[in-house]
């Protein structure tokens, strides 16, 4: 029998699979790093370090979301919380310091400081069920059951 010049599984050519499942983390690189690059972070430890640049107290009130580079040296846009936006300005000096201290020598020349809501990642509440047993749950210091009668003794009068 001979083979068709379509089949190619006897060249020992390797056939494409299609449909495999991917690991998440591969798909949220190429993701990640495409939207970093058209904000200008051409790498993206900048952001995902940034408490560790600039501190807790200053990562809690403002996120880079912006790095443009220019002849002088490149201008970084903070979002900052709109009370914190006459307290970054004094520090600015400062803050330029220690970015240029972790990026290389005069990186970056200014800072752009623009108000508005910075967004926390949300903790997932505590299931409300945790660690109690059915019915043992309390109202104003009762069990339900007593709660439930004292509600129908009401309605009736």
């Amino acid at each position: 029998m001979d083979m068709s010049a379509k089949d190619t599984r006897g060249q020992g050519a390797p056939v494409a699979r299609r449909g495999w499942a991917h690991a998440a983390s591969e798909g949220a690189r190429q993701l990640t790093a495409g939207a970093l690059a058209r904000a200008g972070f051409s790498d993206s430890t900048l952001v995902l370090r940034w408490a560790e640049i600039v501190g807790d107290e200053l990562a809690r009130v403002a996120r880079p979301i912006k790095l443009q580079s220019d002849r002088d040296g490149a201008v970084l846009t903070l979002k900052c919380e709109p009370g914190a936006v006459v307290f970054l300005q004094h520090e600015t000096r400062s803050l330029i310091q220690r970015l240029n201290a972790y990026l290389g020598a005069n990186r970056i020349a200014r800072l752009k400081l623009v108000a508005g809501e910075l967004t926390e990642a949300l903790e997932l509440p505590k299931h409300p069920r945790a660690g109690r047993s059915p019915g043992s749950e309390n109202i104003a210091g009762a069990p339900l059951s007593q709660a439930l009668q004292r509600l129908s003794r009401r309605r009736k009068g």
